[in-house]
């Protein structure tokens, strides 16, 4: 399937196995502002609870060997008239209470008047992957978000959309992911680990797991390389290198965000040769207090991390860490990094087993 080089108006695009939507060098799909053009509802998730609602505007569920590749470019046409109107509609706490009475997946049927925005790319139940070289702007929502999926290669994508909820790729319940070669520039989280929200991550119990993020480019955005905060389902073994981060207008380096709702493991987290210029707050976040905070009745759990080799120029804080006093945060390990610029001291609380080897900071005069 090719779209050549011109502007064509489209509405959702659903892929079957064995298919490549290729948007050559010139080309823009322009996707149209009508949410009536991406009914009938299908199965989805928002904000990591499952329910049935608008297509995303690239959509596949159960198919295998897919991809989205070339030089052109993917325009949600999202603005402040469509779509990111929508930021906080009041049937979100509703579709969240469903998720929490365990409500089967076909009775949780949102769509007209409901405002819950659809994601830009969102392969489902998916194997055999590939989204590469496109240049995606103007998103409604979430923009490359490959849902319980496997075999996932994110390669050499720019994105560029700073609407609400704008993050730029968020694998949830997914395994075996490589995200490499891309730049960012969101209005949300660059990179956002996922694996579901609260109670209904949970019953499906799929982390995200082996995933490696590399040689990426970050600029605008909230947590350049995040974890959470919907990974109720857990998340593990992840290798980040060879990345670099700046802008006035980002706010962490490394996120990690959960809460007593959220719950969840997040383990095994190797991260190297990382260059940041600066940072609006913290080089390295890890908050249990995010949203919700201690109001639920889970406990987060957070071990095996490791920073090596990084360097920065500017920020609030080098570290960031609260855990719980009954959930403390364990196995924080930083060596060879030198953060410099820093405005305020580290806040470090219920954290056990820091270990900071030549590591470097250097305050602000």
């Amino acid at each position: 399937m090719i779209a050549p080089p011109g502007l064509f108006s489209t509405a959702a695009i659903h892929l079957a196995s064995n298919v490549n939507l290729h948007v050559a060098a010139g080309g823009t799909l322009l996707f149209n502002q009508d949410p009536a053009r991406y009914l009938p509802l299908v199965a989805t998730r928002f904000e990591g609870v499952e329910l049935m609602n608008y297509s995303p505007f690239i959509y596949a569920d159960g198919r295998e060997n897919i991809a989205i590749t070339g030089e052109g470019t993917l325009d949600g046409n999202a603005d402040a008239a469509h779509w990111w109107p929508w930021k906080q509609p009041a049937k979100r706490k509703t579709l969240f209470e469903m998720g929490e009475k365990d409500v089967p997946l076909a009775q949780r049927r949102f769509g007209e008047n409901d405002y819950l925005r659809p994601s830009f790319i969102q392969p489902r139940r998916s194997r055999n992957v590939l989204i590469e070289g496109v240049t995606i702007v103007r998103s409604p929502m979430w923009e490359v978000t490959p849902y319980d999926c496997s075999n996932v290669i994110v390669r050499g994508i720019n994105v560029v959309s700073h609407g609400p909820n704008n993050d730029g790729c968020d694998p949830d319940s997914c395994r075996d992911v490589l995200i490499e070669n891309c730049s960012f520039d969101t209005g949300d989280d660059c990179i956002a680990i996922k694996s579901g929200r609260d109670r209904d991550g949970r019953r499906l119990a799929k982390p995200t797991e082996n995933v490696i993020i590399r040689n990426c480019r970050m600029k605008d955005g909230h947590g350049g390389i995040t974890i959470g905060s919907e990974m109720s389902g857990g998340v593990r073994n992840v290798f980040v290198e060879n990345c670099r981060l700046s802008s006035p207008n980002l706010n962490q380096t490394l996120r990690f965000k959960t809460n007593a709702m959220r719950g969840g493991t997040i383990e095994n987290v190797y991260i190297r040769n990382i260059e940041v210029g600066e940072v609006s707050d913290a080089v390295l976040q890890i908050d249990f207090y995010y949203d919700t905070g201690d109001k639920g009745p889970e406990r987060p759990v957070v071990r095996n991390i490791e920073v090596s080799g990084l360097t920065a120029s500017k920020a609030k804080y080098a570290l960031f860490m609260k855990g719980f006093p009954n959930a403390p945060i364990r196995g924080v390990r930083l060596d060879h990094c030198t953060i410099n610029g820093v405005a305020e001291a580290n806040v470090v609380e219920h954290v056990e087993g820091l270990v900071m080897d030549q590591v470097r900071i250097v305050r602000r005069l």
